[in-house]
């Protein structure tokens, strides 16, 4: 196996936080784990103590329903870093207030050094934007809004 190889699979490692890994190409393989020590400490017993029931009394006041979300949600496919513009120099896909039609660019999420263009899932009107350039997002995360 190429050192290459080796070299990225420690960094594919490093970078998604799992444990170990173990790869076969052919009668050769290679195995990464994080070197972690486990410790062993003494544990205590802890009693609960009895606790008195205590009533309170609680207003009977309406709850007011929760403010329906107006447009659809655009979400984020997969976990990575947004992006904006396809560089630092060009402007952005799109812009609050901008309308867009299914299949529109809207941005750009990296993911393991991959650069994946996000499109628009609905046409409509972009209503907000609740991401900044650069940040890192999570699976099924809220992008935009369209209405």
């Amino acid at each position: 196996m190429d050192i290459r190889k080796i070299k990225k699979l420690i960094e594919l490692l490093e970078e998604s936080g799992i444990d170990e890994i173990e790869i076969k190409e052919g009668e050769e393989s290679v195995r990464i784990a994080r070197g972690g020590r486990s410790v062993s400490l003494p544990m205590t017993a802890v009693v609960p103590q009895p606790v008195a029931p205590t009533v309170t009394a609680t207003p009977a006041a309406p709850t007011a329903p929760a403010e329906a979300q107006r447009g659809n949600i655009q979400r984020s496919p997969m976990v990575g870093t947004y992006f904006s513009a396809a560089s630092p120099n060009s402007p952005a896909f799109i812009s609050v207030g901008q309308a867009v039609k299914q299949g529109d660019v809207l941005c750009i999420i990296e993911a393991m050094k991959m650069m994946n263009q996000i499109t628009a899932e609905f046409s409509g009107i972009v209503e907000n934007i609740m991401v900044e350039n650069g940040q890192a997002v999570e699976f099924d995360q809220p992008l935009f809004t369209i209405v």
